[in-house]
């Protein structure tokens, strides 16, 4: 065994110490003092083994994807990949989701009491609502709103909202919605790996963009459909800074970073992705007007038809406090999130960060000019940041494997640094598939 693949096989062996400590030590707090509020620490989930009618096809796809996954992303053409890449997500997404059932794993999720689609009703007059948002954050407030529509800008519902109105209404329209959208992050960090450092990473990371443990949670929640809007504006940064179409680019970046931070206010952390893209660009200048103006637009919109951004987000913090956000131990979460983050990302994704630092430090202490490598490392690292900045802002504790999904998709390629690319798929798989049988998750 050479020594990479053993310092790999340490990192992730510490990874998963990591989760057992979250687990027992979770176990030892929620019996105790109750004080967790979820079921199996540290996910938000419970025990309950069990298969489903989807259970045949995530075992199909996830062997044909560790059999062809690789040979196929190293000789298809682009465009087709891309395809394939969609294509074999939202199979492995959906045959996941439907190990739970149809009703409980689909039609199902986003129904529920603390939901989005329980407040459809509330915005037939769309403008009305909107001025009057945050009159109901707070609990106690007149009809204050469920916990996820408190706990986000009205960006999020108003989706729900707007899929209703267009005759898609329902649980079982909205969580095809969240899957479909959601599994074209793949793609888009394809295009923005592709476009910083290189087609052949790009290739390499393919096949661990399609097979990840994440999709347990992408299907079927609302962020997934919110990782999806946040990694297609960072493709299209990407794009603008490297590509020959700055302006269409850069517009279309600025026009779903805006809509991002409506969707989410801890999405807002997607400006230090973005520092990173920019620093990595040869192009970075050009396309910052129309970043910027498209970057206004979406705001600008909320604003005037009478939602205050900046009023909300105090709420917001207030509300979560008066909830069992206030109650969950910080001293728990703030390592036990990162247990959760190495369910989400999986083992490869541990091995290939340990990579991804093995190849980036010797390259600055050397002061050498970047590789495509190198790179890479950049963009991961400034993920695993931006990622880190929420743990320590105590605003995520707890069901982060559903929360962090949008910073989980630019993690993932870092899988492009690893050797055996067929061992580490078959313990994505076998990671994903396990959690999703013998845990009903939340989400």
């Amino acid at each position: 065994m050479n020594r990479d693949l053993l310092r790999d096989l340490y990192a992730t062996v510490a990874a998963a110490l990591l989760v057992a400590a979250a687990a027992v030590v979770g176990t030892v707090i929620e019996h105790r003092h109750g004080t967790l509020y979820v079921n199996w620490p540290p996910l938000f989930a419970r025990w309950e083994p069990h298969i489903g009618p989807g259970t045949p096809a995530a075992l199909a796809v996830a062997a044909a994807v560790v059999v062809y996954g690789p040979s196929l992303a190293a000789r298809l053409p682009w465009r087709v990949l891309l395809l394939a890449a969609w294509g074999t997500a939202m199979a492995w997404t959906w045959s996941l989701a439907l190990v739970d059932g149809w009703q409980r794993g689909v039609a199902g999720r986003l129904t529920t009491r603390e939901e989005y689609l329980r407040v459809i009703g509330r915005f037939h007059d769309i403008p009305g609502t909107l001025r009057d948002f945050t009159h109901h954050i707070l609990e106690g407030s007149p009809d204050y709103w469920p916990a996820h529509v408190a706990g986000h800008p009205p960006g999020a519902t108003l989706t729900f909202v707007l899929l209703d109105r267009t005759g898609l209404g329902g649980g079982a329209w909205a969580g095809a919605w969240c899957i479909t959208v959601g599994t074209t992050a793949a793609v888009a960090v394809l295009i923005g790996v592709r476009a910083l450092a290189g087609e052949a990473l790009a290739r390499h990371a393919a096949p661990f963009l399609v097979l990840a443990p994440a999709a347990v949670w992408v299907g079927t929640s609302a962020d997934g459909y919110f990782s999806a809007v946040a990694a297609w504006a960072v493709a299209f940064l990407a794009l603008a800074v490297t590509g020959s179409r700055p302006g269409a680019a850069g517009l279309a970046s600025g026009l779903l970073f805006g809509l991002t931070v409506y969707l989410s206010y801890g999405l807002t952390l997607f400006a230090v992705i973005a520092g990173a893209v920019l620093v990595l660009g040869t192009r970075r200048l050009r396309p910052l007007p129309f970043l910027l103006a498209g970057l206004a637009v979406v705001p600008v919109a909320f604003t005037v038809a009478g939602f205050d951004w900046w009023e909300a987000y105090p709420l917001l913090v207030r509300r979560y406090y008066q909830g069992i956000g206030g109650a969950r131990p910080y001293s728990y979460w703030i390592w036990a999130n990162l247990a959760c983050t190495v369910v989400i990302v999986g083992p490869a994704t541990v091995a290939g960060l340990r990579r991804a630092a093995a190849t980036v430090i010797p390259s600055v202490r050397a002061r050498v000019p970047a590789t495509p490598e190198t790179r890479l490392a950049v963009l991961v690292f400034a993920t695993l940041a931006a990622l880190l900045v929420a743990d320590v802002s105590g605003m995520s504790k707890a069901e982060t494997e559903r929360i962090w999904l949008p910073f989980a998709m630019w993690l993932l390629p870092a899988c492009a640094y690893l050797t055996r690319p067929r061992a580490w798929l078959t313990a994505q798989a076998v990671l994903a598939l396990l959690v999703n049988h013998l845990l009903l998750t939340g989400w």
